[in-house]
């Protein structure tokens, strides 16, 4: 018995010590497979992303602070990305997703997409996040040109994103 715990113990090590060394992260990678309920209850998925366009992922939640501060930022030069498809996913319920949608007004803007992966935590988990916002923009081959895990201010992600 005690050989079979040493065995299943080892096992899991070893993954989880394989699984912590890859970065999902890392510039050139390529956008993960995503599936988002909206508030309409229809599903917007990776596959629906534009081609040859660029794509900012931000993953938030509509109650944290320091979201809303990114938001009421990125929202004032919301026409900047224009050119982008913009996807903000949370975990959150689609009541709160609805609250943010109203509070941003982001039906009027063709190019953003607001959804919860729900408890899926695909996204979350492919990135390997424990606080929000988190920001990743793709170029517009769908390479990974550079993420925020840390609260990036709306300049700074305007700065780097018309460089891709």
């Amino acid at each position: 018995m005690k050989q079979i715990f040493l065995t299943i113990f080892l096992s899991i090590l070893l993954f989880s010590g394989a699984y912590s060394q890859v970065d999902n992260s890392k510039p050139g990678s390529a956008i993960p497979a995503f599936k988002i309920l909206k508030t309409n209850g229809s599903y917007f998925t990776s596959n629906d992303i534009r081609k040859n366009s660029p794509f900012v992922l931000i993953y938030f939640a509509p109650d944290c602070d320091h979201c809303i501060k990114l938001m009421d930022q990125l929202f004032k030069k919301i026409h900047d990305f224009d050119k982008a498809t913009l996807v903000m996913v949370t975990f959150k319920a689609p009541t709160d997703v609805a609250w943010f949608e109203r509070k941003y007004q982001t039906a009027q803007f063709k190019n953003i997409t607001v959804g919860t992966e729900g408890t899926s935590y695909v996204l979350r988990n492919h990135y390997r996040l424990d606080k929000t916002p988190f920001v990743a923009v793709y170029d517009k081959k769908g390479k990974l040109a550079f993420s925020y895990k840390n609260e990036p201010s709306a300049n700074e992600i305007l700065a780097r994103f018309k460089k891709v």
